[in-house]
C-alpha cells in the first residue's frame, strides 16, 4: 500500500494540473475578435479575467458531479447557507461540491505524495478528510461576515426609509431609492434592496418579496423588520412611524451589543495575556535571578 500511495498520489495531482491547464489554456482573443481588430486597426483585447473565473466555475462544476450525493436536508442547508454568503447562483452549489471535492483530494495528493512528506495512509487519509471539511467551514464564515455587514448597516437602511416615506415616496419606491444611494457603502443590504424591486416588477407580492428577504439574509433583525412591515400593510397603521419606532429599537440592540463585545475584551484578553505576555515578562524579570541562584548555590551543592 506504501508504494501505491505515491503512484495515487502522481495520478490525482495530474488531474488537478491539467483541469487547471484547460481553466487557462483559452486565453487569447477569439478568431472574431482578431477579424475585428484587422479590420478596425485596433488591437485585439485579450480574455478579461471574468472569462478565467467563469471558466474555472465550469470545471468545478463538472467536477462537482463526481462528488458523493448528500441528503436533500444537507443540499438544503447548504443552498441556503451558499444564499446567505451572497452566492445565488443555480450552480453555486455544484461550484462548492467540485471545490469540495477538488481540496480534499489536493489534501491526499500532498500528503500521500514523497515530494514534501514521507507518505503515510493515515495522514494521507486524514488530510483528505480535513480537506473536504474545511470549505464548510470557510462558507459559513463568510456567510457570518456577510451578516455582520449587514446588520451593521440596517440602522442607516431604516434612517433613510424613514426620511424616504415622510417625503412622499411609497414603501416600494423608497426601497428602491435607499438600495441606490446606499450602493457604496453598504453593497450587501443594496443588492438584497434591489433583488426586493426585482421580485416586485417580475409580479410577486409585497409580503413574499419581504420575506424571501428574511430568508436570503438569515438576520434577525431583518426578520423583525419584515415583521413589523407586514404587519404595518396588514392593519394600516402608519409606515413612516413605524419605521422610526424600529430604528430606535435597532440602534438601541446595536448600542447594547457594542457594550457587550466591551464587557467580553476582559476575558479574552486573560488568554493572550497568561500564555504570551506573562511568560516573557517572568523570563526577564525572574530570569536573572534564577541564574545568580543557581551559580550561587551550584557549588556549595558540589561541595
Amino acid at each position: 500500500m506504501t508504494v501505491l500511495l505515491p503512484l495515487i498520489a502522481f495520478v490525482l495531482a495530474s488531474l488537478l494540473v491539467g483541469g487547471v491547464a484547460l481553466v487557462f489554456a483559452r486565453g487569447g482573443a477569439s478568431p472574431l475578435e482578431r477579424r475585428l481588430s484587422e479590420v478596425t486597426g485596433v488591437a485585439a483585447v485579450p480574455v478579461d479575467e471574468h472569462r478565467g473565473v467563469e471558466r474555472a466555475a465550469a470545471t468545478l462544476r463538472r467536477f462537482g458531479r463526481f462528488a458523493p450525493s448528500a441528503s436533500a436536508k444537507e443540499v438544503g442547508r447548504l443552498r441556503q447557507r451558499l444564499i446567505q454568503a451572497g452566492y445565488r447562483g443555480h450552480e453555486a452549489l455544484a461550484v462548492f461540491f467540485g471545490l469540495r471535492l477538488g481540496v480534499a483530494l489536493a489534501g491526499f495528493a500532498v500528503f500521500a505524495s514523497p515530494v514534501f512528506f514521507r507518505p503515510n495512509v493515515i495522514v494521507a487519509l486524514g488530510a483528505c478528510g480535513f480537506g473536504y471539511v474545511i470549505p464548510g467551514v470557510l462558507l459559513a464564515r463568510v456567510a457570518k461576515r456577510r451578516q455582520h455587514r449587514i446588520r451593521l448597516g440596517l440602522p442607516d437602511v431604516l434612517d433613510l426609509l424613514v426620511v424616504s416615506v415622510e417625503a412622499g415616496l411609497g414603501l416600494d419606491q423608497a426601497l428602491q431609492r435607499v438600495g441606490d444611494e446606499l450602493a457604496f457603502a453598504h453593497p450587501d443590504l443594496s443588492d438584497e434592496l434591489k433583488l426586493i424591486n426585482l421580485e416586485l416588477r417580475a409580479g410577486k407580492g409585497r409580503v413574499d418579496a419581504l420575506r424571501n428577504l428574511a430568508d436570503r439574509t438569515g438576520v434577525d433583525d431583518i426578520a423583525s423588520l419584515v415583521a413589523m412591515l407586514v404587519q404595518t400593510d396588514k392593519f394600516g397603521t402608519s409606515v413612516a412611524q413605524s419605521l422610526r419606532v424600529h430604528s430606535d429599537t435597532v440602534r438601541t440592540k446595536r448600542r447594547q451589543r457594542a457594550e457587550e463585545a466591551a464587557a467580553k475584551t476582559g476575558v479574552k484578553m486573560v488568554f493572550p495575556l497568561v500564555f504570551c505576555i506573562f511568560p516573557a515578562v517572568w523570563v526577564v524579570t525572574i530570569g536573572p535571578a534564577a541564574i545568580k541562584f543557581v551559580q550561587v548555590l551550584l557549588p556549595i551543592t558540589q561541595k
